[in-house]
């Protein structure tokens, strides 16, 4: 085994990076590049796949050469955006259309075609997901209807999620996908060990063109020693959230977590039951070793530090993300502003995907503070909501562990104690997703025993404690509630 540090490549929806750690979960270098968003139509939301592996690729060469070289990596980790789709040529190892990212909507006319032919409550049970574009089962049988000759490759198609093209791109071929993000698909079961028959009939996407399910530790192959230097053995591999989730240590039963990136996604670990939600939450799996499984049930909010970038951005009311701090803390309350977020519809529990953004509330006395403000008070609420989700299906939090860019706004981690009415702990590392998959591949290739030795790894945290008047609490929710029900309502 070469050297002891870990290389962990973090490929995000706005950006890529590669990280460097040492086995103690040190940090040691850091490369990052912003990712191209395309919006070629209302709803729709792409990437450059070629894009994406040309700037991890120059910035896993970059940590590489800081570090001293490859012989000092014994170990990479892959984290990655969720339920985005890459569709390639085995052949030629190149795209052949631009990856669907997982905030897209494209597919909403076929997902309400299956819940219209009765197949959601079948799809919940046997995958833990509900019907949404989403997820990648009917972004991959878009591409097989829409792109040209996508079904003429025939044996040579191949699809996968972002790790799954990263690692074919590593290794030269190797067309493998982790069960964490496979979990992800709606065409693997929960508790199968494999694609799923009767679900990739239904979604009609053939196997041949699907990678092979692997664990989430444990070797699956090695770098082509011409890309990196030397032949690194890729041992961890895990959806951006699942691997927040054991970076954040949340190894037990009931321990939870919520990662507040461009979206907000809460995970519970639930042990080795398998998650049944009667309340629209979803059922994945957290983590598989030897083929065992570790599952988690999962509320997913679809705007969070993209709201903070519109509002900078497309509003210009605030001229950088920490400026959202002060003006939230500028004003008493929010006015009687009401702020809904639903800017890429509405996530758990509402699964709303025709839902819109909506501001209320305004005044002449409303000022670019108050609307920041209620923007802000928005995560808590919707964290509330999934609160009360979670609850009502058995998995009740005790304390909330937070991370994320945007958990470091203090006003914000606060405001989710006051709302939610309880500790909330953040660490002093935020970027738990990357440790995450650090910690993931030092035990796959033997750094570390188990995850519960590779918690040495974490850093030491702070912690916000309740502290807000009952009745304002209340007034706050009930003002949420009203707003949230006539939106949805006025949907039909």
């Amino acid at each position: 085994m070469n050297g002891e540090h870990i290389l962990v490549l973090d490929e995000g929806t706005t950006s890529t990076r590669a990280i460097v750690y040492g086995a103690d979960g040190r940090v040691l270098h850091v490369a990052q590049k912003e990712l191209t968003q395309h919006y070629p139509a209302p709803g729709r939301v792409e990437h450059d796949a070629a894009e994406i592996w040309d700037k991890t690729l120059a910035c896993a060469r970059e940590v590489i050469g800081k570090v001293g070289g490859a012989e000092r990596i014994a170990a990479l980790g892959i984290t990655n955006q969720r339920e985005t789709v890459v569709a390639w040529d085995r052949q030629t190892g190149e795209p052949i259309t631009r990856a669907i990212v997982w905030q897209d909507r494209r597919t909403a006319e076929m997902c309400a075609t299956l819940r219209d032919g009765g197949h959601e409550a079948m799809l919940q049970e046997r995958t833990g997901l509900v019907v949404d574009p989403y997820f990648s089962g009917t972004k991959m049988r878009w591409v097989l209807d829409n792109v040209p000759d996508a079904r003429a490759l025939g044996e040579r198609l191949a699809l996968g999620t972002v790790e799954s093209w990263l690692v074919w791109k590593l290794t030269g071929g190797l067309h493998v996908t982790d069960a964490s993000n496979a979990s992800r698909t709606q065409l693997m079961a929960l508790d199968g060990a494999d694609w799923d028959d009767d679900l990739l009939g239904l979604f009609g996407v053939p196997r041949s063109a699907l990678g092979r399910i692997v664990d989430t530790a444990g070797t699956v192959g090695t770098c082509d020693p011409e890309l990196l230097g030397a032949p690194i053995p890729i041992s961890g591999l895990a959806g951006d959230q699942q691997a927040a989730t054991i970076g954040q240590h949340c190894l037990k039963a009931g321990e939870t977590k919520a990662t507040f990136g461009t979206g907000a996604f809460i995970l519970t670990n639930m042990g080795e039951t398998l998650p049944r939600s009667s309340h629209r939450l979803l059922g994945t799996v957290l983590c598989q070793q030897d083929g065992r499984r570790t599952y988690a049930l999962e509320g997913s909010i679809f705007v969070a530090g993209s709201l903070i970038k519109w509002l900078r951005d497309e509003l210009g009311v605030i001229r950088t993300a920490a400026e959202s701090e002060t003006l939230a803390r500028a004003v008493a309350d929010n006015g009687g502003v009401l702020f809904l977020p639903a800017l890429a519809g509405l996530g758990a529990p509402h699964w709303q995907p025709d839902a819109k953004g909506v501001v209320t509330g305004l005044t002449q006395g409303t000022s670019r503070a108050h609307i920041v403000r209620a923007a802000m008070e928005s995560m808590a609420h919707q964290c509330h909501d999934l609160q009360a989700a979670f609850a009502a299906d058995g998995a009740a939090w005790t304390s909330l562990r937070i991370d994320g860019g945007m958990s470091a706004n203090d006003w914000m981690a606060q405001d989710l104690a006051d709302v939610l009415a309880l500790p909330v702990e953040r660490p002093a590392d935020i970027e738990t997703t990357a440790l995450g998959a650090a910690m993931l591949a030092g035990v796959g290739v033997g750094l570390h025993a188990s995850l519960e030795d590779a918690v040495a790894m974490g850093s030491a945290s702070k912690r916000f404690a309740p502290d807000m008047d009952g009745a304002v609490r209340g007034g706050r929710i009930a003002m949420w509630e009203a707003g949230l029900k006539r939106h949805i309502d006025g949907l039909g």
